[in-house]
């Protein structure tokens, strides 16, 4: 897409997130008009351009936001979290803090409202991480806006767990590990997102350009990590007993990422393929990245 194409004003909410960063970066090489919101400034300082507006904000707080929405043509929203601490909840941060962005937008004249949720949400409703995105998707389909819901497979980032257990020498993996997956680099999923202020789509599932095995993962991360070939099957016996342990002894601050993500490892998850970035050198690139700061 060519930088002139787009001659419109973004918000983008999340910009300092993993997702956020890329997307920022994004709207920077097309010359977008942005408004960028942040907790902390300072982290924001690499997006100084003279057309990207930083605003010190917190979404969870709606009156940080008013009057900031002016001007503004469509809003990409990243805000979510993973794990729940400094007593932020779910609830808290991917429903209400996104309802707080929607109904700002909504009295601003805001067109267009981007969204990025997770691949099958709407099939994993009992998921507490998954319950808070779906219930503002619900909302947000509800809202008269022209709207886009981005559904990415997992990204690359988290692939960083299979490379965390391969440098201690064995991966671990449920069942034979033949269930199917393609995670997108951050990256590669930035230009959808950003592409997606003029599309006509109200949902995208989007994933990376490699539909891998768990098992093969875990063979890359192995043989990346110079490592043996040392993949641990778990039977997925064990893997519903750790939920119902979790669901029943802890609470959801504690089992919400490892239910998400015990759940996910047990089915394909495969969606259409995009992008140029290949997980065989993330991987790469992540060993030399740990080799320097060993050796630095």
């Amino acid at each position: 897409m060519k930088n002139n194409e787009i001659k419109k004003t973004v918000l983008l909410a999340g910009a300092t997130g993993y997702l956020g960063k890329y997307i920022s970066k994004e709207l920077i090489a097309r010359n977008i008009n942005t408004k960028i919101i942040v907790r902390n400034p300072v982290k924001a300082i690499p997006l100084a351009y003279d057309f990207v507006e930083i605003i010190p904000a917190e979404v969870t707080r709606p009156e940080t936001i008013k009057g900031h929405f002016a001007g503004v043509d469509t809003v990409i929203s990243t805000v979510g979290i993973t794990r729940q601490h400094e007593g932020l909840t779910y609830m808290a941060v991917d429903y209400r803090a996104n309802m707080n962005l929607l109904e700002e937008a909504k009295k601003a004249g805001v067109k267009k409202f981007i969204y990025v949720s997770v691949i099958n949400g709407q099939l994993h409703r009992n998921l507490k991480l998954v319950e808070a995105k779906e219930a503002f998707v619900d909302k947000l389909k509800a809202s008269g806006l022209e709207y886009t819901i981005i559904r990415p497979n997992g990204f690359f980032s988290d692939m960083r767990d299979f490379l965390k257990m391969a440098e201690k020498g064995s991966v671990y993996i449920f069942g034979k590990g033949k269930k199917k997956f393609n995670p997108i680099h951050g990256a590669d999923l930035a230009q959808v997102c950003v592409d997606a202020i003029n599309s006509n789509q109200n949902e995208i599932v989007v994933g990376g350009p490699d539909i891998l095995t768990h098992y093969e993962v875990a063979e890359m991360a192995l043989l990346t990590s110079g490592k043996p070939i040392n993949i641990i099957h778990v039977p997925h016996w064990v893997r519903k007993s750790i939920l119902w342990i979790m669901r029943t002894f802890t609470s959801s601050k504690t089992y919400g990422p490892i239910e998400f993500f015990l759940t996910l490892m047990a089915e394909d998850a495969i969606a259409p393929r995009y992008g140029s970035h290949r997980l065989s050198l993330f991987f790469q690139n992540e060993m030399d990245t740990i080799k320097k700061s060993t050796n630095g």
